[in-house]
């Protein structure tokens, strides 16, 4: 163990069990996906708002997506250098500062701008959080922190559209980033008071750099680590196409911003389902098997949305009840590729979880931006769209050959 990952004498004090501090790293980590989701709601009147296209309202979404993904590359090297707590701390000051410029926005591009600063803040939770699991809990209390951590990644998403959307029917859009902007203050009074220092500083050296460069190219020349990344960005452009799309098509339906979240919230809490029917089956069932089944139910229930809209049965529950599979499908098929991305080359296993992060988001950010551009009056467009990035997962995963690692 290099001196980048001793633990410091307050850390190494620290009970794993420590309740507060479980409860503290959740709560940072969740934030990042709260502060994605929560304004969903409003972005069906932004457009008449600020007097601008769809597609130029999407840059508020791609754009915290793409900064929430791009900054986790160079958090995670900065954090292995520096330590996981000054680089959470200055994530959340970003955080706060980005949701009241948000907040205060007056036009569009004002809205962007903040967009992209609260994403970046963000994505400092995101990185640290997962190093500092590593760093503080060990055997059974480390895997019940990524059960909590799973878990939340599927909640928050629903619970966000709901509060996003009650807030703006109540108090108006900017009531959201209000919101943001007093959760990333608790959650920084929180970090500083309540969060340990886990690694001792490093000294910079050219050698370090160079072999994080290394590194990374080494695992760009790994074809079946390449696949498994393309595998996870389609789930995620899957999942960000339906984010992004989902309240225009409700809209187009009659159902209203506070609403909207109990339409959306089918697909993460399948996604929740999903997972926890994987740690049964994974008992009896191998990885590659897993991965078929979640590809099967993936493309059946998104090819479901779009036979009943081709039909004429275009309505809210033929949107959301046949997304239920996509969300089983996503989690059968997440762990096992995450697994896969890690394992092609286990002493990289860190670079590779940042490479395939920074890819999701950024591909996830193209795929939300893409469905500003396509009109939405009704569920065929935006089932067509997911179908065809579900179609790139399926293709890299016909091609993949390496044999999956199990955990």
């Amino acid at each position: 163990m290099g001196p980048v990952d001793q633990l410091t004498p307050a850390a190494a004090a620290r009970p794993a069990g420590h309740g507060r501090l479980m409860v503290n790293l959740v709560a940072q980590l969740a934030f990042g996906l709260l502060a994605m989701t929560i304004c969903l709601p409003s972005m069906q009147d932004w457009p008449a708002t600020f007097s601008a296209s769809q597609a130029a309202v999407q840059l508020t979404f791609s754009g915290y997506v793409a900064a929430y993904g791009g900054l986790q590359l160079v958090y995670g090297a900065v954090s292995d250098r520096i330590g996981r707590r000054p680089v959470l701390l200055f994530g959340l000051v970003l955080a706060v500062a980005g949701s009241l410029l948000a907040a205060v926005a007056s036009d569009l591009p004002l809205l962007v701008a903040g967009r992209v600063v609260q994403g970046a803040g963000a994505a400092a939770g995101m990185v640290t959080v997962r190093a500092m699991v590593q760093d503080l809990f060990t055997g059974a209390e480390r895997t019940r922190m990524m059960a909590f951590i799973g878990m939340s990644m599927g909640v928050c998403p629903p619970v966000a559209t709901l509060l996003g959307g009650q807030l703006h029917v109540r108090l108006g859009w900017q009531a959201n980033f209000v919101l943001m902007a007093v959760v990333a203050a608790v959650l920084l009074a929180a970090a500083w008071l309540g969060v340990p220092s886990t690694t001792q500083p490093a000294r910079p050296h050219d050698g370090a750099w160079r072999a994080l460069v290394a590194g990374y190219g080494r695992l760009v020349r790994e074809p079946a680590f390449l696949l498994y990344v393309a595998i996870l960005a389609s789930m995620t452009a899957t999942f960000y196409a339906f984010l992004g799309g989902a309240p225009i098509v409700l809209k187009s339906y009659g159902v209203t911003p506070e609403r909207v979240g109990w339409y959306i919230m089918c697909v993460p809490l399948a996604y929740i389902g999903g997972n926890l029917l994987t740690t049964r089956l994974v008992r009896w069932v191998r990885d590659r098997t897993l991965m078929r089944l979640g590809q099967a139910s993936t493309i059946g229930g998104i090819s479901l949305v779009l036979l009943l809209g081709l039909g004429g049965w275009g309505s809210p529950l033929t949107l959301a009840l046949p997304l239920l599979l996509l969300g089983i499908g996503h989690g059968l098929l997440a762990p096992p590729t995450l697994a896969g991305t890690v394992g092609v080359v286990p002493a990289l296993a860190g670079s590779a979880a940042a490479v395939g992060g920074l890819v999701q988001q950024l591909v996830g950010g193209l795929a939300a931006l893409g469905v500003g551009m396509v009109s939405h009056d009704g569920q065929v467009a935006l089932a067509a769209m997911m179908l065809g990035w579900t179609a790139l997962g399926l293709a890299a995963q016909a091609l993949l050959r390496h044999p999956a690692r199990r955990t």
